[in-house]
């Protein structure tokens, strides 16, 4: 019998014997291959979508934007088919019930969409609409709000309209874009007649352009660039908004191929912790082997060809129940997408689930296999010798390198860059070297300084924890690291929703009026206070377009090199911007001062957001040049401050001093705050109908919808985070289960010594109690330090540490893990002791 014959046969007969130890290995590694292959086939067959909806994401061509009229354009002459539409924010009522609220109005004319449909209930309405007569399409979510129903009014500025259908969806829209501004589509020849197209309103207008096959969008927008350029007009095509939408969903892949990775590494320490369990209950065998005269090289043969064929079930397994998972994800994500998201079997996902799952098996068994080429025939002898130092090892140090590489390697293949890369792998080992740490201090602190006057099943319970056999290191790296990971969500999660619930707090506003004309401004506040309302804000906000910065203009700026290039969104944006002298309790300075205007020759400064002022590059002293209507005003950055935008209050991201803007076209907002929900509502009704230009946002709502979608986002996040809790607890049950071979000797050695079964059962109850305890602790400490770094350089919040959420996440994963130690000592404690010796 050839020797590779030989390895082969005893592989098969040893893992006939152990099959139940080693399908625990398997657990360990199936949830993270299957979240892998899941996320990945989910990935592919979205971009794929995203690339044959492409046409249907923009339902045109090519789309021109402007926030004037765009009139005629010498492009008209090359489109098969163009529509125009005038979109802008404005309250509209519905008549049965005397209700209001913000939504976007948009006038239409002509055939948009070219490609895709307005799907509407009834079906045929998307095109009765059209055909004449005073008819709307509202959103669902408008509708079931105002418990509204097709042929029901609706009123859009002085205009009543009859609802000809309710609008399901709109290409190119997601679930959250219309619970947030929920749209009203309107026919555009009575757009004018609302009396809510009037100057100084805020409106953008947009004209779609279908083209022949053979003439492409971008060929236009060559032959006209310069002229739309100069007049302030953005250009959309097809590719452009494909290439838009894979960038915003680049960031939900990479969120989602992360969330598979760590499962994929937990289920790696599972994996290891598995096989580390399984050698030790070898060594014994292995040295009978090498008394025999076989090497160590094929002694470890034997059992890397059980690890790989349990790692190739696993994969297989996975892979398996990964392309059943993937039917969920668009359900979870429905949402979230512009797009109808096909289900489809990725083979090229399966096929990398399968090669990793393989993979991952070999790399992380091998660390613990390779125990074995150090057995001595003498271990026989002396069977408490056989554990090898990691220090004198060079080949487990070659396989740590190399689990290292590995992680580099695929975040770097997930997230495609090598920083990024290398700060996720940064993390990962400082988060497992911070558990593995906690973890050998503990081990060492109880045998150093463990008293000895106390309680037996106390001192027994805790010196388990550092005797041979234990799980202590690796429960507390594993089950550490997932309790850091949900609970690190729960906490950042638990302070974005604190932070929008400013509506419940006395002293905020509860109530802003926007879109007033200058000739309404003192009838609106002396409306308010006839209902003896206060006037906690009245400002005025003038809208205005950046000219040049130290001479340089957009034409100049787009010639320099790009070192020396700014963004062209300073440019092409608006601003939106006030006057005044003084700060107000949501702004502090923090660079320069604010500089009066005396007289009429003065330099004007304004004051820039620092944040703002940040990120674009703008300096103290540098020359701006604004263009308000037409006229250019010259100024200079003469402070920065620092601005709460997350407060409520009219905050901006630049500000100029008074005397200045007095006489510009501007509108203006009133902040007040109502006593209560019906009072509110009564206000909001009686201004809508007496100035149907002005919106009035009632924050409270506000505060409802965000808590939505803030609620619809936590669900994704948890949902995605679930995998990484399954596998921690799946790595904990088989850890906690294999080390009950080990504690099953133990606790027949102390029932044949005299313990009675309720002390036994105490001790291990005890001992899985300290083992839950510590590894959550662990987690929730390295999460309060996440939720740190997170809210104040991500999210730019105050950290609050929560305990509630502490103490439910302490409390299940301990209670878990003592249940599970319950039931590994049950079975045994039922036993009589001379029938297990005998096994």
């Amino acid at each position: 019998m050839g020797k590779n014959a030989w390895v082969f046969k005893m592989a098969m007969r040893d893992f006939r014997k152990n099959f139940s130890k080693l399908m625990l290995f398997v657990s360990a590694m199936v949830v993270g291959i299957a979240a892998l292959v899941a996320i990945s086939s989910f990935g592919d067959n979205l971009s794929k979508d995203i690339d044959s909806q492409a046409k249907e994401l923009l339902g045109a061509d090519l789309v021109l934007g402007n926030n004037q009229p765009i009139g005629k354009q010498e492009a008209d002459s090359l489109a098969i088919a163009i529509s125009e539409e005038v979109n802008f924010a404005s309250m509209v009522a519905f008549p049965a019930t005397g209700e209001s609220r913000l939504t976007q109005v948009r006038a239409l004319d002509g055939g948009f969409p070219f490609y895709g449909e307005l799907e509407t209930v009834p079906s045929q309405a998307e095109s009765t609409f059209r055909q004449g007569g005073r008819k709307a399409l509202v959103e669902k979510i408008l509708m079931a709000q105002f418990n509204a129903v097709v042929g029901d009014s609706i009123k859009v500025g002085e205009l009543t309209f009859v609802i000809e259908g309710e609008l399901q969806k709109v290409p190119g829209q997601t679930g959250i874009t219309a619970t947030v501004a929920p749209a009203v589509y309107i026919p555009m020849e009575y757009a004018e007649a609302t009396g809510l197209i009037q100057y100084g309103s805020r409106l953008n207008y947009q004209k779609y352009y279908q083209l022949s096959d053979e003439l492409s969008a971008e060929a236009v927008i060559k032959i006209y660039e310069e002229k739309w350029e100069e007049e302030k007009i953005s250009s959309t095509t097809v590719e452009s908004r494909r290439n838009q939408t894979g960038r915003s969903f680049e960031n939900l892949a990479n969120f989602l191929s992360l969330v598979a990775f760590i499962a994929l590494l937990l289920g790696c320490v599972g994996v290891a912790s598995a096989v580390n369990v399984f050698v030790k209950e070898k060594l014994a065998s292995v040295a009978v082997l090498r008394c025999l005269g076989v090497s160590s090289w094929v002694a470890m043969k034997i059992y890397l060809l059980q690890i790989l064929i349990m790692g190739l079930f696993g994969s297989i397994l996975g892979a398996f129940l990964g392309t059943l998972l993937q039917f969920a994800l668009p359900s979870v994500f429905a949402d979230f997408l512009p797009v109808e998201v096909s289900i489809s079997i990725a083979w090229t996902s399966v096929a990398f689930g399968l090669i990793t799952g393989l993979f991952v098996s070999i790399l992380f068994g091998l660390l613990p296999l390779l125990k074995i080429r150090k057995v001595s025939p003498m271990a026989t002898l002396r069977p408490g010798g056989n554990e090898i130092s990691l220090r004198a090892d060079k080949w487990r140090w070659l396989v740590i390198l190399s689990i290292l590489l590995f992680i580099f390697g695929f975040s770097y293949f997930l997230l495609d860059g090598w920083k990024i890369a290398a700060g996720f792998t940064g993390f990962i080992i400082f988060a497992f070297a911070v558990l593995w740490s906690v973890a050998l201090f503990i081990m060492w602190s109880i045998r150093r300084f463990l008293p000895i006057s106390l309680r037996y099943t106390l001192r027994q319970s805790l010196s388990n924890l550092y005797r041979p056999n234990n799980q202590t290191v690796s429960l507390i790296a594993t089950i550490g690291l997932g309790t850091a990971m949900i609970s690190t969500l729960f906490f950042v999660q638990g302070q974005l929703l604190d932070e929008v619930k400013f509506a419940d707090k006395e002293d905020q506003p509860n109530m802003l009026l926007f879109d007033i004309q200058t000739r309404q401004v003192e009838s609106v506040v002396a409306s308010l206070q006839k209902r003896d309302l206060p006037i906690l804000q009245q400002v005025p906000i003038v809208t205005m377009a950046l000219e040049s910065i130290n001479g340089l203009s957009k034409k100049v700026n787009d010639t320099l090199p790009d070192e020396e290039r700014r963004s062209r969104g300073l440019y092409n944006r608006e601003f939106r911007v006030t006057y005044r002298d003084t700060l107000i309790s949501s702004e502090r300075l923090v660079k320069g001062e604010l500089r009066r205007v005396e007289n009429a020759g003065d330099s004007i400064f304004v004051s820039f957001d620092e944040g703002y002022a940040s990120r674009t590059g703008i300096k103290l002293g540098d020359e701006i040049i604004f263009n308000v209507q037409g006229r250019p005003i010259k100024t200079y950055v003469g402070s920065f401050r620092d601005v709460k935008f997350n407060q409520v209050s009219t905050n901006f991201l630049v500000l100029f001093p008074e005397k200045v803007l007095d006489n510009a076209p501007k509108f203006h907002v009133v902040i007040t705050k109502t006593k209560n929900d019906r009072q509110a509502a009564d206000v909001q009704a009686e201004i809508v109908r007496e100035y149907p230009n002005i919106s009035v946002v009632n924050l409270g709502a506000i505060v409802e919808t965000l808590e939505e979608i803030l609620s619809k986002i936590g669900f994704v996040i948890q949902f995605m985070a679930f995998f990484s809790i399954a596998t921690g607890i799946v790595v904990l049950i088989s850890s906690l289960i294999i080390s009950k071979y080990q504690r099953m000797r133990e606790s027949i050695l102390l029932r044949t010594l005299g313990a009675s079964s309720k002390k036994v059962t105490t001790i291990n109850t005890l001992e899985y109690f300290f083992l839950g305890s510590l590894a959550s602790l662990s987690g929730i400490l390295l999460s309060y330090l996440a939720a740190f770094l997170l809210s104040q350089f991500v999210f730019q919040l105050p950290f609050r540490p929560v305990l509630k959420e502490a103490i439910v996440v302490y409390l299940a994963i301990t209670i878990l893990t003592v249940f599970l130690g319950w039931l590994n000592g049950s079975k045994i404690i039922k036993r009589p002791p001379m029938e297990i010796l005998r096994e």
